[in-house]
């Protein structure tokens, strides 16, 4: 275990020292997700567990995450500073918003904002927040990721307001969320839970500062991130001195043409630069394409978010995870390119395709700096999945899920097969769960065989899904890596590429439609969406081709 340096060792001889307070933070958090988990109502945020929840201090600084999903964790900074900007939050309240260019992500994370006022005080100390991606929030598609031309196409957006004030829900405010969103009792469901957890981390963090002293707890948890950053820092003085760059590209689901000049028909360019100097790492993105239409663009606190985690990677398990990490790290972007959108942008895919390649450009990169310690791509791709309609019966349903694929080999090892990874760390549905919410049936759910990269070490196995539909609905289908699969390292060969097709006719065997990296279309009963996910890249150079030279 890393311990705390000496600026911040006489935590040591008190009865809270850094290590023990990072764990007391982070278990707030932790439990604060069992609450929403438990609470929630959609299978989105019960069964694949498609929130987050992190605690911060008084001015808005992440002190400690619990271990949920990392696109949502390192952006929920930036919106919880947004809160704080227009909103003076007192107790009994609490904070509701959406909007990717405060802070979000894409429309159907809804975060939720709550003080934390020890004792008597007015003045909060502390803040608890969480993230749960709601399966839908309106917009003409059921699901709300269908590709659309600007961010009005997705479906509501939320800026900051209050959903809860001096204790009590404004029902002005719910009631107008609930008739722009479809299945509206599940929606409430979830926001409720989103309540009760922010209760639960409030409750849990009153009790720490009373127990220990709240204007101590503040000041041991602004040494935590002093700590922190010290930790970066050594880890940032380990990088050779010098630029390395890396890029990579998306394939647009916006109009042949859009991606500056020189880039291939239908891609788009991400370009990453490292630079190490002084114990500071310059994180720069500004060479990457401009903004384009097709919901792949990305904002701000989605970059920022990518190099949170892969800084994470490199770090020892027992560092702290907060916001320290920024005082060793800078990350430039170029407003209106990719990687910074401005509104109106659509981003409902940059949140979960975007995210996924930028971590893909900082590895790239860091595989130059680092020779050997960096794995080859994993698949690269959510690969999203929604559908919904109305039942026969009148009811209305929804449903969202991303599908795992294979990660990326490494020197020491083969790649995990059909295994969420990178920005995403949500479950699968299981089959039952699914069946029985839903209009479907799940006729094949395996493992991809023989889709991970070859190498002296073979990448991970993708996974092949099929789901019948047993009634009409609308299916939105949203990938990358469909032309060419996750890229190995050191001469490993690159994994098999996603593929999407629908199938219809007698007994869904009819022709194949190709879904491409996205589509919107509407299924009848009989109908069959097949998803075949990336394999991971090898590392090495396999056996059979070495034999050969």
């Amino acid at each position: 275990m890393v311990s705390p340096t000496k600026r911040s060792r006489g935590a040591q001889s008190g009865p809270l020292s850094l290590e023990v307070l990072q764990h007391l933070l982070a278990a707030a958090a932790e439990e604060m997700g069992a609450c929403l988990q438990r609470s929630a109502f959609s299978t989105n945020i019960k069964e694949r567990r498609d929130f987050s929840c992190a605690v911060f201090d008084s001015a808005g600084r992440m002190l400690a995450q619990a271990a949920h999903i990392p696109v949502h964790l390192g952006s929920m900074p930036m919106c919880t500073k947004a809160v704080l900007a227009q909103l003076e939050l007192g107790r009994g309240d609490c904070a509701i918003l959406n909007d990717p260019f405060q802070g979000g992500t894409h429309l159907p994370d809804i975060t939720l904002v709550a003080p934390v006022c020890v004792g008597k005080s007015r003045r909060p100390s502390f803040y608890v927040a969480n993230r749960a991606h709601h399966a839908d929030v309106g917009g003409p598609v059921p699901g709300s990721m269908a590709p659309a031309a600007d961010v009005h196409g997705e479906g509501l957006r939320i800026p900051p307001m209050l959903l809860v004030q001096q204790g009590r829900i404004r029902q002005d405010v719910l009631s107008l969320l609930e008739a722009n969103m479809r299945v509206p009792a599940e929606r409430r469901g979830d926001l409720m839970a989103q309540i009760a957890a922010c209760h639960h981390g409030q409750a849990r963090m009153s009790a720490l500062a009373l127990e220990l002293g709240a204007v101590r707890l503040e000041s041991r948890a602004s040494d935590l991130l002093d700590w922190t950053a010290s930790l970066v820092e050594q880890f940032v003085r380990r990088l050779p001195a010098r630029r390395f760059e890396f890029e990579d590209t998306l394939e647009s689901p916006a109009r042949e043409g859009t991606a500056r000049q020189g880039t291939k028909p239908g891609t788009i360019r991400l370009h990453c630069s490292l630079r190490a100097s002084g114990g500071r790492l310059l994180v720069d993105w500004s060479k990457s394409d401009d903004q384009v239409g097709g919901g792949i663009a990305t904002v701000r606190a989605v970059t920022q978010a990518a190099v949170f985690y892969v800084a994470r990677l490199f770090l020892e398990t027992s560092v702290p995870t907060n916001d320290g990490l920024w005082q060793a790290i800078e990350v430039r972007t170029r407003p209106g390119s990719l990687v910074d959108a401005r509104y109106p942008a659509a981003v409902a895919g940059g949140n979960v395709e975007t995210s996924q390649r930028l971590v893909d450009c900082l590895l790239g990169a860091l595989a130059k700096a680092l020779p050997g310690q960096v794995p080859a791509a994993s698949s690269g791709t959510m690969c999203n999945l929604s559908f919904g309609g109305t039942r026969m019966d009148g009811r209305p349903f929804a449903y969202y899920e991303t599908i795992a694929g294979g990660a990326g080999a490494s020197r020491r090892a083969d790649g995990a097969s059909a295994l969420q990874t990178h920005m995403t760390n949500t479950r699968n549905t299981p089959i039952e769960a699914l069946e029985t919410n839903y209009p479907v049936r799940v006729l094949r759910y395996s493992i991809r065989r023989h889709s991970g990269g070859a190498g002296q070490r073979r990448g991970g196995d993708g996974i092949e899904k099929a789901l019948l539909f047993l009634e009409p609905a609308r299916v939105t289908w949203i990938a990358d890596r469909c032309r060419a699969g996750p890229w190995g390292l050191a001469g490993g060969s690159s994994g098999a590429p996603s593929r999407a097709r629908r199938r219809s006719g007698v007994a869904a065997h009819g022709p194949a439609l190709d879904l491409g990296s996205a589509a919107s279309l509407q299924v009848e009963p009989g109908s069959v969406i097949e998803v075949l996910t990336p394999g991971g890249g090898g590392y090495g150079i396999p056996r059979s081709r070495r034999s050969r030279r």
